[in-house]
């Protein structure tokens, strides 16, 4: 089935993508002035994705890219063959023609474990990445900034193993790139929820990155802004506030493009946000964003009661484990929930339509918010121009 939608997707003119040259044209300074969304699909990958297309079609969208991350892909029970064909169906199904970005969103290293057994971890990381781009991933985010030690003195030790460990992966990148497509790779500086990021960090890192990189190096950095994966829930369950740090974007971003030809700074950790905030990630400078937990959270909260409570209570019996001294009760599920979403796959998947209504309707409202505040609106011409 997977085959025959590839096959399919290519005759009616569906193709994955490489975002790689629209990158480098904004390093180059050819085009500004909005931020590419990149979307974390978890749950109701293929309803999800049919609403983002309808919408790029609406609103003649160019740039969006649809990811997943490594823990994701665990458990989402998503592994890169089916993220991929799940997408490209949604996008035969909604008559859209054109690139579709596919990403492996932080492709992260476990610091215990890589230091633990060095090679294995890599070699982990080096199979999910041959497992990706055989299924047409033709962007991939590094994340090696877990390795970051700021116990070092010196700014190059601090991120010595993350530049050389992310130089190490993206040389492996483009020899499994296929012929006549150059891969995004992305890299990472600071770790999400961690110290913010600076200027001098992101110079260090380059510095001993591109002293390692004999091709093509990365074409955009994460940073840290004073954002974390998911926000911070208090315990009445409402959302902390986050001090997010625009001028991180804007002056690593500014280096980025005039110092590296890079497209820029990325953002992650964003979706739960204030919704007032989005225009300013433009304003900015900042190259993309990434967004997951806050549609997640819109599947929760229009789902029907029923199931809602069955996979909280999957969640209190199976991720018991996980609590933490001092959580509430709406804390703990906030913060586990996501792990039913396999388990429950088929059953969110097999929801009959008058059920998955409530819920692609809050999505395209969010979506199209987020699209518009992002300035992503009539850029398909952009995308035509540098994505052949």
């Amino acid at each position: 089935a997977r085959t025959k939608i590839r096959q399919l997707a290519q005759t009616q003119g569906i193709f994955p993508a490489s975002i790689n040259s629209l990158y480098r044209a904004i390093g180059r300074g050819e085009i500004k002035g909005f931020t590419v969304p990149a979307i974390n699909v978890r749950m109701m990958t293929y309803d999800t994705a049919r609403t983002i297309f309808q919408l790029m079609k609406r609103h003649n969208i160019g740039p969006v890219i649809f990811e997943i991350a490594r823990s994701e892909i665990v458990y989402t029970d998503q592994r890169p063959d089916e993220y991929s064909a799940v997408v490209l169906a949604a996008a035969i199904k909604e008559g859209y023609k054109g690139p579709v970005f596919i990403q492996g969103d932080h492709l992260q290293f476990s610091k215990n474990k890589f230091f633990a057994e060095q090679e294995a971890e890599i070699d982990r990381i080096k199979d999910l990445i041959k497992e990706a781009i055989e299924v047409h991933f033709y962007n991939i985010d590094i994340d090696a900034s877990t390795l970051v030690d700021l116990k070092k003195e010196n700014l190059d030790e601090q991120q010595k193993t993350n530049y050389e460990v992310t130089a190490e992966m993206t040389q492996y990148i483009r020899e499994l790139q296929p012929e006549n497509v150059v891969i995004s790779v992305g890299g990472e500086i600071g770790h999400i929820g961690g110290k913010n990021s600076t200027v001098e960090d992101f110079e260090a890192f380059m510095k001993g990155y591109t002293s390692l990189i004999k091709e093509e190096g990365i074409s955009k950095v994460s940073v840290q802004t004073g954002t974390s994966h998911g926000g911070v829930p208090l315990p009445d369950g409402t959302m902390a506030k986050i001090k997010l740090d625009f001028s991180v974007l804007d002056s690593i971003g500014k280096v980025a493009r005039e110092k590296y030809g890079l497209g820029g700074a990325v953002q992650h950790g964003a979706s739960t946000l204030p919704n007032e905030l989005f225009d300013r990630f433009p304003a900015s400078g900042t190259l993309e964003i990434h967004l997951a937990t806050g549609f997640q959270n819109i599947v929760y909260d229009n789902m029907p009661k029923s199931l809602r409570e069955e996979m909280h209570v999957w969640v209190g019996e199976n991720c018991k484990e996980e609590r933490e001294e001092g959580w509430s009760d709406e804390q703990f599920i906030y913060r586990t929930r996501k792990k039913a979403i396999g388990p429950f796959k088929q059953k969110l998947w097999e929801l009959p339509d008058n059920q998955k209504e409530p819920i692609r309707k809050a999505l395209a409202a969010q979506l199209t918010l987020l699209f518009k505040e992002l300035n992503v609106v009539n850029t398909r011409g952009i995308v035509d121009k540098y994505i052949a």
